[in-house]
């Protein structure tokens, strides 16, 4: 495959993942809650993980086809969003740092949050349905879905990256400061609340446009 398509959609992909969204806002939000932040980003990453496997499988040229399926994607998106940011701003203080016990169902439960917030984040949709195949070339050297895959493997090998450094740089502030964490959660609830409510009236906006009264 092309290294020069690529390095492209890694840039293009890297210049989406640095911008504030969903994965942000979960991500800090547990950084500052929770002692542990691998299950929360392995989460996400699986969720990509599984959208790659979509794409590469050829489904989704088909998913970009049912319009009423990619609006009901974002409503069910923008819905947990906002039950993930109650939750945070109901439950924002940190657990108790000497408390050294695993809890693997705590685990399994962060890890199930962030295969949600991935799979149904509008951005992370959006590279994969629309730009992730740009950058494929049909009748090249490599198969499409071989290329496909590796696309979006290059996109979960950077959201992964990033987001554990961004995870990690939470956790250690919330060590540090735990009250500032707590107020560092309550934000990520807070914006997690707008982004959900954003993706509805973005939504709401198109619908309404699309058919004038």
């Amino acid at each position: 495959m092309n290294p020069a398509a690529v390095l492209g959609f890694a840039g293009v992909a890297l210049s989406l993942i640095v911008v504030p969204g969903p994965d942000w806002a979960y991500v800090l939000g547990v950084g500052a809650r929770e002692r542990v932040v691998f299950p929360a980003v392995g989460g996400l990453v699986v969720g990509y993980a599984l959208l790659t496997g979509i794409v590469a499988a050829g489904i989704g040229q088909l998913v970009t086809a049912l319009h009423g399926f990619l609006i009901g994607l974002t409503f069910l998106g923008a819905a947990y969003l906002l039950y993930l940011g109650i939750m945070t701003l109901r439950h924002p203080s940190a657990i108790d740092v000497s408390d050294a016990t695993s809890d693997g169902s705590r685990h399994w439960r962060l890890v199930g949050k962030g295969i949600g917030v991935s799979a149904l984040n509008p951005k992370g949709l959006l590279v994969f349905l629309a730009i992730l195949p740009q950058f494929a070339r049909p009748g090249g050297a490599w198969p499409m879905t071989a290329q496909l895959a590796l696309l979006g493997g290059v996109f979960v090998a950077l959201c992964f990256g990033f987001y554990m450094s961004l995870g990690f740089g939470a956790r250690r502030f919330r060590m540090a400061r735990p009250v500032a964490a707590r107020i560092i959660s309550r934000v990520s609830g807070m914006a997690m609340i707008l982004v959900g409510l954003l993706l509805v009236a973005e939504r709401v906006a198109q619908l309404a446009g699309a058919n004038p009264v």
